[in-house]
């Protein structure tokens, strides 16, 4: 990308892409191009071809999404699906359409098995089944990834996509029920704080383990892929290192300064036993992560107290 490339950004008021939006910014980026959910449903056909028509970007991030945790995934499987398919399809088709020189597709680690090989390289998709708390919003992702290979190998596009696992930082979603594992952590152990409460009761048994990369060092990833990684191959974007949720809600418990009693509800999923990442391909590329997890949760915390105020 030239620095005064015409560069579109789908989703930028999202966790993922404000921060691709203040990365190119950082970088010296600035012919950005964006519409917010208002301006331009991603999920009309006529009104994204419409957009691609006029303003005709050179470069495209495609990080818009319905996102959410365990339970909207499991309470809106039909909307998770048809919602990310849809705009996923619109976009990608529209850029090809519209001759962009080059699209990067954001997807999730959750389009991996269930219980592919950990850590989990990127060749292991669609070897096994899909977790069914996520498999529709995982199929939407696959989808997307697989459409931009398809684009690639029979008309020779340069569409790349990228697997992140999972996010936090600043503009997450705070929601309390359709947020997903640590920002709402954050938020149920601040209001416990707020509350002088004896005790948090949080979801499943704790054993789950979990990878969490801060979303600015995706960010990063993302711009330094758009110029230097073309394949039909996604790349995983993570740490290379996890941690179980008890672990997790102790440690965002300390940051928060919560100092009650944890609780366990067995009775409610754990989802995926084990997701942790193979990110060998990106430090072979050149990138590895900064942030680490306590450092990150204390950012995150901050952007959650100046959101709420």
């Amino acid at each position: 990308m030239e620095k005064d490339s015409k560069i579109y950004v789908a989703g930028h008021r999202g966790m993922v892409g404000s921060a691709i939006v203040r990365e190119l910014q950082r970088q010296g980026y600035d012919n950005l191009v964006f519409r917010t959910h208002a301006e331009l449903d991603l999920t009309r056909q006529e009104a994204v071809e419409a957009f691609f028509e006029a303003e005709k970007p050179e470069y495209v991030f495609l990080a818009a999404a319905k996102v959410g945790g365990i339970a909207a995934n499991s309470a809106a499987l039909a909307d998770f699906m048809y919602l990310n398919m849809a705009l996923e399809m619109n976009v990608i088709h529209a850029a090809w359409q519209n001759g962009v020189k080059k699209l990067e597709f954001l997807g999730s680690s959750c389009i991996y098995p269930r219980l592919a090989p950990q850590p989990m390289p990127e060749n292991c998709l669609l070897t096994s089944s899909l977790e069914p708390t996520n498999e529709a919003y995982a199929l939407a992702k696959i989808s997307g990834l697989k459409y931009c290979e398809y684009l690639n190998r029979q008309y020779g596009t340069d569409y790349i996509s990228v697997m992140p696992t999972n996010l936090y930082g600043p503009n997450d979603n705070y929601h309390p029920e359709h947020s997903h594992v640590l920002p709402a952590m954050i938020r149920r152990f601040h209001e416990a704080k707020m509350a002088n409460a004896e005790s948090v009761t949080c979801w499943g048994d704790g054993s789950a383990l979990r990878e969490f990369l801060y979303v600015d060092d995706l960010a990063e990833l993302c711009v330094f892929l758009m110029n230097n990684y073309s394949g039909n191959e996604t790349v995983n974007a993570g740490t290379g290192k996890e941690l179980t949720i008890k672990e997790l809600a102790e440690t965002v418990a300390k940051v928060v300064g919560y100092e009650g009693k944890i609780l366990w509800d067995a009775s409610r999923p754990n989802g995926t036993p084990r997701k942790l990442l193979d990110v060998s391909k990106a430090t072979r590329l050149g990138w590895t992560y900064k942030t680490e997890l306590e450092d990150g949760i204390r950012l995150a915390y901050v952007d959650f107290l100046h959101r709420k105020l």
